[in-house]
């Protein structure tokens, strides 16, 4: 798991971009937004408050991880 874990830097973004979202659902209405929009905020907060990543978890057991890297 060491290798997901993301910078203070990256958590600080995702902590601003998931305020932005939840934002934006609050402002549309829980009940109005589609139940998609849901998964990127609840990942962003989770990304930020445990410096785990669960996008580059996914799309590294997508495509992979380079050889010379």
């Amino acid at each position: 798991m060491g290798k997901y874990l993301i910078s203070k830097p990256m958590r600080f973004f995702f902590l601003i971009a998931a305020s932005i979202l939840w934002a934006g659902i609050w402002l549309t209405g829980f009940a109005a937004v589609h139940w998609l929009l849901y998964i990127p905020a609840v990942f962003f907060i989770f990304a930020s408050l445990t410096g785990i990543c669960p996008g580059m978890i996914i799309s590294n057991m997508l495509f992979g991880e380079k050889k010379g890297e």
